[in-house]
Parts: C-alpha cells; sequence; structure tokens
C-alpha cells in the first residue's frame, strides 16, 4: 500500500496543477511588462522547486516506512505513550535556549579577548577554549553535576544541563565570533575612528551589527546540535524527550519504540527551527537584497 499511496500522490499533485486557475495565476499574460514576466517567472520557479522537494520528500518517508515496519514495532504502543514522551519537548527547547543564549553571551566575550592586544584577557580566552573544546562534553555534564557539589555547591539538574552545554558551546562559538568579526574590513573602523567614535561605539554601531548578519548561519546551526545534546541531560534525570523515551522503554522493553517517538520530535523541532533560522536570515539581509 506505500506504493499505492504514492501513486495517489502524484496523480493528486498534477490534477491539481492542471486546474486552469492555478495555470492562469503562474502563467505570465501577453500583454504584462517584462518586470511582472520576471517576477511571475521567479514564482513559477519557486513553486516548481517546492513542489519537487515535497515529491520527493514524501517519497522518502514512504520508503522509511516500509523499512521501519519490518523492525514489527508496536504501534499501539506507541500511540498509547506518544502524549508522555511528547510532554519532555517543551523542557527541550527551554534548555536549549536558555543554553544558547548563554553560550552566545561567552562566545562574545570570549571572541573579544581573542581579539584583544591584552596578555589577561587573551590568556583566558585562550585556556577556556582549549580546556572546554579539549573535554568531552559528557564529562563536563559530570562535573557539573557531580563535581561541585564535592565543594559545597548544589545545583538543580536543569542549571547544571543549562550551564554545561551553555559554557561547551560557548567555546567552539568563540571561534565563530572571532571570525564573524575579523570579516569586517578594516577600512571601516578607520572610517569609524574618522568620526571620532570610541572603540566602544565602533563595535557596537558598526562592527557588531555586520558580524552578527554574518554568523547567523553557524549559529542556527550549532543550536540545532545542541538541542540534540541536550539528551544528555537525562543523565541528571532530566524530564526532558530521551529521559521520558528511555524510562518508558526500559520499564515495558520497548526502547525502540520510543527511541524512534524521541527522534521524531527531535527530527520535528529542527525542522521548526531550521525554518525560524532561514526566517531570520531574510530579515537580517533584507538591507542587501534590495
Amino acid at each position: 500500500w506505500p506504493l499505492l499511496a504514492l501513486s495517489l500522490w502524484y496523480l493528486a499533485l498534477v490534477l491539481a496543477l492542471m486546474r486552469e486557475s492555478v495555470v492562469d495565476f503562474y502563467e505570465a499574460a501577453p500583454g504584462l511588462s517584462l518586470s511582472d514576466r520576471l517576477m511571475i517567472g521567479l514564482r513559477t520557479r519557486k513553486l516548481r522547486l517546492g513542489i519537487f522537494t515535497t515529491a520527493v520528500w514524501f517519497l522518502i518517508l514512504v520508503v522509511l516506512y516500509s523499512v521501519l515496519r519490518r523492525f514489527n514495532l508496536d504501534i499501539s504502543f506507541m500511540r498509547h505513550w506518544l502524549p508522555f514522551v511528547m510532554k519532555g519537548s517543551g523542557l527541550t527547547v527551554f534548555v536549549s535556549l536558555v543554553s544558547i543564549v548563554l553560550a552566545v553571551i561567552l562566545a562574545l566575550l570570549g571572541a573579544l579577548g581573542r581579539l584583544s592586544k591584552s596578555s589577561i584577557a587573551n590568556g583566558i580566552s585562550g585556556f577556556y577554549i582549549s580546556l572546554i573544546r579539549g573535554t568531552p562534553l559528557l564529562v563536563q555534564v559530570y562535573i557539573w553535576y557531580l563535581g561541585l557539589p564535592r565543594l559545597g555547591i548544589v545545583l538543580q539538574p536543569v542549571t547544571a544541563g543549562i550551564l554545561a552545554l551553555g559554557v561547551n558551546y560557548g567555546a567552539y562559538m568563540t571561534e565563530i565570533f572571532r571570525a564573524g568579526i575579523q570579516a569586517i574590513g578594516k577600512g571601516q573602523y578607520e572610517a569609524a575612528e574618522a568620526l571620532g567614535m570610541s572603540r566602544t561605539q565602533v563595535y557596537r554601531r558598526i562592527v557588531l551589527p555586520q558580524a552578527f548578519r554574518i554568523i547567523i548561519p553557524p549559529i542556527g546551526n550549532q543550536f540545532i546540535a545542541m538541542m540534540k545534546d541536550s539528551s544528555l541531560v537525562s543523565l541528571m534525570s532530566v524530564w526532558e524527550l530521551s529521559y521520558r523515551a528511555q524510562k518508558v522503554g526500559r520499564q515495558y522493553f520497548r526502547s525502540l519504540e520510543t527511541f524512534i517517538i524521541a527522534a521524531a520530535f527531535y527530527w520535528i523541532l529542527t525542522v521548526i527551527f531550521q525554518l525560524l533560522q532561514g526566517k531570520l536570515e531574510e530579515y537580517m539581509a533584507r538591507g542587501e537584497r534590495r
């Protein structure tokens, strides 16, 4: 039946595109101006690309579903526990959002330290990057959650997870921020200083707005990776997606079913934030595309 569903999908697609209203909307009339023809042509190409991309995705999903059926999954069990696992998605997004904000702040400070002429700032930033990037994230999670209590500092599991993720990704994103700042031409610094701007004003009004526009795509990729790495906070019994899937799967010896549910929700969240990232990139680049 998956192949039958695929055939029906293509048939419905062809019938929808052959409707007269659709054809008239995406066909340039002979009397239109050149600019209108170009706009309609661009709109038609975007529509064609979207249609074929959707068709390919549908084909891949059908094949994937056919493969998963061979795993002898308990569909009724998955349907029953799907709402329970889904409730962890909110906490997953919360941990990821707060962690990425912390990572951005640390990355900005680290990049400024790396670019600073002060040996103290440069040394602290370099040591922070070397230490965090040179040790596994899993070990850092254990240090935040199990090591600090030996010093008399007891953190809540969610707080410890946010600090571990934020500090870890801040070290990696420091180089992204540094590259974005260095991408700004030296002439802009000189022009701003010639206008009498202070060093702080140069960074706040000239450098950082342009640097953020450059580094938004890699920051978005880091956030998507962080969202998946947030599953490590399940080691601290945080009730996010992975922990809920793990708890139910172990209890009923159905770990594959529950982790497939969790993976599906991770994928859905990733697709949503990819779309938001694209909208943000278009908004930030609106001045260059006009």
